[in-house]
């Protein structure tokens, strides 16, 4: 079973109580998900995450095929960090802590990602020439969107 994993950090012009409160709603998510994908909630979790919280989805990550995917926040430190696990869904396990340290000047929102496809040699061949490629690309949409939900602030100076 070979277990991949998946690093990504962005510093975000906020502070940590609004990175927390953005990123908290899982209705955010259809916001930073790419478009293709078609992301839709298929059940009413609420607005703030918490551990024990489940979330459905409907996703078509490839090829416009539907997966519906269930995810469990396993764990939640507000506003530090929460974990969220796959129940079912694509792959064989998922993993994915959101993390958000105040740094001078906004937050350092990082994403770390341990998963496992299934199906094997199969899994591992899909994982070099698509998969890897893809969350990449998922996590490059998201990054370039929220420059754009939160956008560097610049002074403005008298003259």
């Amino acid at each position: 079973m070979k277990i991949y994993r998946f690093y990504e950090e962005q510093k975000l012009p906020v502070t940590v109580e609004e990175a927390w409160k953005f990123f908290s709603s899982p209705q955010n998510l259809v916001k930073i998900t790419p478009p293709g994908m078609k992301f839709m909630i298929t059940n009413n979790p609420g607005n703030d995450i918490h551990s024990g919280m489940i979330i459905t989805y409907k996703i078509r990550p490839l090829l416009n095929f539907p997966v519906n995917w269930v995810t469990e926040i396993t764990n939640s430190e507000k506003p530090d960090y929460f974990i969220d696990d796959q129940r079912s869904g694509p792959y064989k396990f998922w993993n994915h802590k959101h993390t958000f340290t105040e740094i001078p000047g906004g937050v350092l929102m990082k994403d770390e990602v341990c998963y496992v496809l299934p199906f094997g040699i199969l899994g591992r061949i899909m994982h070099s020439l698509i998969v890897e490629k893809r969350i990449k690309e998922i996590f490059r949409y998201r990054k370039e969107t929220l420059k754009k939900i939160f956008p560097l602030q610049t002074a403005v100076r008298a003259v």
